[in-house]
C-alpha cells in the first residue's frame, strides 16, 4: 500500500501562500507608459525644492525617487539621505511605499499627464542593528524588576526599579552592578533619568518620590513628600525649558488623583494639578508647555505647566485610561545628546541644540505639532491634535480585541517629520502598528502567546522590541511587519524593557529578578 502524504501543516500552508504573494509582488511596473511630471515638496517647511522634474514611469521606485532629491539637492554619494515620500490629497494622505505606479497611476489617483506632488520627510541616517543575543544576565534585585530606563547619553547606564524596595544602576558595557539606591520603603513603580543624566527620580508604593545622583548613588536630600497614594508615573520637563543655572521641574502622577510639579533641587511641591476623579494612571511634559495626564476617571486632561491651570479635558474613552504617548516623546528624552554623541560645551548651546531637534522633530507643513495617543482598557485607542483645541480625536483606533496597555510613537527622524508609526501592546497578546497621521491600521505582530506589557522602537524607528508574560522579549522589523529576532531567557513574565537611544542595547527585567542585557 502506497503512502499517504499527510495534509500541509498550517505553517507550510501560509509559507506557501506568502512565497506566493511576494511572486505576484515582483511583477515590475509596464512598459511604455511614457514620462510622469513629479515635484518635491519638503514636508516639514512646505517649500518645493526645484522645478518640476519629467522622469519615465518605469523609473520611479522610491530608491529612483531618493536618488533623484539627492542630485537636485547636490549631495555627494557619501551624504545621501534616505527619505520618506507621501501624496497627499483633501481626504487623505498616501504612502509612497514601492513606486508611484502601483500608489497613484493603477488605481486612477493620478494620471501620466499631471504634475504630482511628492511630500518628503527624510529618514534616520543612521541604521540601528537588531539585537540578537543575550550580553549578560545580572543577579542582584531580591524582588521583581518594574521599570527599566536607559541614560540619554549612552548604552552604558541603565536604572532599573523593584519589588524590593530599591532601584539599582547597572554598568551595561561590563555586566554588573554600580550602585544601589536605598531609600524607599515599597516597590518602587517607576525610574527615570532627566535629559543631561544629571539626575534619576525614583517614584514608589510608599508616596514619596527621590532624587539620586547617579555617579554616587547617594539621595539627592530628603524624600518628595506629598502624595497620599503611590506614584504610578514621572515626567521631566523639557530640557530647553530651564534657564541656564536653574534647576529642573519634575511631574508626578499618583494613585491620589493628582499631579504635583516639583522643583528637584528645593524638594518643594511648585504646584499641584488637582481635577481627576480617580488614580492618574501616566503623565507627559510636552514641549509645547503643555503637561498631559490620562486616568482611571476615563479622561484626558492638557495643563499649562507655567499656571497650573486646566486648558482642555479629552472624553472620548468608556473604561480607565492605561498609557498615554507624545509624538515628540524621544526627542524630548534625548534633549541634546544625538546619534553623533557630540555634546555642545555650554549650557546655552545646549538648550539651543535641544529646542532646534524638538522643532525640527515636531514641525509639520510649517507649525509645530505634538501628536497624542492614549489607550484605554476599552480595548481602543484615540490620535489627538492638543493644538488643534478641538474636543474631538483625529481617529478611533481600533483592533485589539482586550485592553490596550502600552502605547509608543516611533522617534521622529532628527532632520524633521513626526513619528512614522504607533505601536500598542494588548493582552490580546498581540503587538499593533498604526500609521501616526491618521491612525489607519499598518499590521499585527503575531507571536507572543501571553500577554504584552510594554513596546519600545530603536531610535532609528526601523525596529521595535516588545516584552510580555510569555517570558519572551521579540524584535521586529517595522516596515514588513515580520519577527526579527525572537529572544528567550527570562525564566518568568518581563515587565519592562527598554532599548538605549543610542541603539546599542536593549535592557529587560521582570518577575524572575534578574536583568537582562541584549545586544547584536
Amino acid at each position: 500500500m502506497a503512502t499517504v502524504l499527510p495534509p500541509p501543516s498550517k505553517r507550510q500552508r501560509t509559507a506557501i501562500a506568502e512565497k506566493a504573494r511576494e511572486q505576484q509582488e515582483i511583477d515590475s511596473i509596464p512598459e511604455g507608459l511614457g514620462n510622469v511630471r513629479v515635484h518635491f515638496i519638503n514636508q516639514s517647511t512646505g517649500e518645493p525644492t526645484g522645478a518640476p522634474v519629467s522622469i519615465p514611469v518605469a523609473n520611479t521606485t522610491v530608491k529612483s525617487l531618493e536618488l533623484l532629491l539627492n542630485t537636485l539637492q547636490g549631495n555627494d554619494a557619501h551624504e545621501r539621505v534616505p527619505y520618506r515620500f507621501t501624496f497627499s490629497t483633501d481626504d487623505q494622505t498616501l504612502d509612497i511605499s514601492n513606486d508611484i505606479y502601483r500608489a497613484l497611476l493603477k488605481p486612477g489617483l493620478k494620471t501620466t499627464e499631471d504634475t504630482i506632488s511628492l511630500y518628503y520627510t527624510p529618514q534616520a541616517v543612521f541604521r540601528v542593528r537588531a539585537v540578537s543575543r543575550c550580553a549578560s544576565s545580572i543577579p542582584g534585585h531580591g524582588e521583581a524588576i518594574l521599570a527599566t530606563s536607559f541614560s540619554a547619553a549612552s548604552s552604558s547606564r541603565m536604572v532599573t526599579g523593584s519589588g524590593d524596595s530599591t532601584a539599582r544602576i547597572w554598568d551595561c558595557d561590563t555586566g554588573t552592578p554600580l550602585r544601589t539606591l536605598k531609600g524607599h520603603t515599597s516597590w518602587v513603580l517607576v525610574a527615570s533619568w532627566s535629559p543631561d543624566e544629571k539626575v534619576i527620580a525614583t517614584g514608589s508604593m510608599d508616596n514619596t518620590v527621590r532624587a539620586w545622583d547617579p555617579q554616587t548613588g547617594q539621595a539627592l536630600g530628603s524624600a518628595m513628600k506629598g502624595h497620599a497614594k503611590w506614584v504610578n508615573s514621572l515626567a521631566w520637563e523639557p530640557f530647553f525649558f530651564r534657564k541656564e543655572g536653574g534647576s529642573c521641574r519634575l511631574a508626578s502622577a499618583s494613585k491620589d488623583t493628582t499631579v504635583r510639579i516639583w522643583d528637584i533641587v528645593s524638594k518643594r511641591t511648585d504646584m499641584v494639578l488637582s481635577g481627576h476623579k480617580s488614580s492618574v494612571s501616566c503623565v507627559r511634559w510636552g514641549g509645547t508647555g503643555n503637561i498631559y495626564t490620562a486616568s482611571q476617571d476615563k479622561t484626558i486632561k492638557i495643563w499649562s505647566s507655567e499656571r497650573g491651570t486646566l486648558i482642555q479635558t479629552l472624553s472620548a474613552h468608556a473604561h480607565w485610561v492605561n498609557h498615554l504617548a507624545l509624538s515628540t516623546d524621544f526627542v524630548l528624552r534625548t534633549a541634546y545628546h544625538d546619534h553623533t554623541g557630540t555634546v555642545p560645551p555650554t549650557d546655552a548651546e545646549k538648550i539651543a541644540k535641544a529646542r532646534s531637534r524638538f522643532e525640527k522633530a515636531a514641525t509639520v507643513n510649517g507649525r509645530i505639532r505634538e501628536r497624542l495617543v492614549t489607550a484605554s482598557d476599552d480595548c481602543t485607542m484615540y490620535l489627538w491634535d492638543p493644538s488643534s483645541q478641538s474636543n474631538q480625536p483625529l481617529a478611533r483606533l481600533l483592533g485589539h480585541q482586550k485592553g490596550v496597555n502600552h502605547v509608543t510613537f516611533s522617534p521622529s527622524s532628527g532632520s524633521g517629520g513626526e513619528g512614522q508609526y504607533i505601536a500598542s501592546a494588548g493582552f490580546d497578546n498581540h503587538v499593533k502598528l498604526w500609521n501616526a497621521r491618521d491612525g489607519t491600521f499598518v499590521a499585527t505582530l503575531k507571536g507572543h502567546v501571553g500577554p504584552v506589557y510594554m513596546t519600545c522602537f530603536s531610535s532609528d524607528g526601523r525596529l521595535l522590541v516588545s516584552c510580555s508574560k510569555d517570558t519572551t522579549l521579540k524584535v521586529w522589523d517595522v516596515r514588513t511587519g515580520k519577527l526579527k529576532e525572537d529572544l528567550p531567557g527570562h525564566r518568568d513574565e518581563v515587565y519592562a524593557v527598554d532599548w538605549s537611544p543610542d541603539g546599542n542595547m536593549v535592557g529587560s527585567g521582570g518577575k524572575d529578578k534578574a536583568v537582562r542585557i541584549w545586544r547584536h
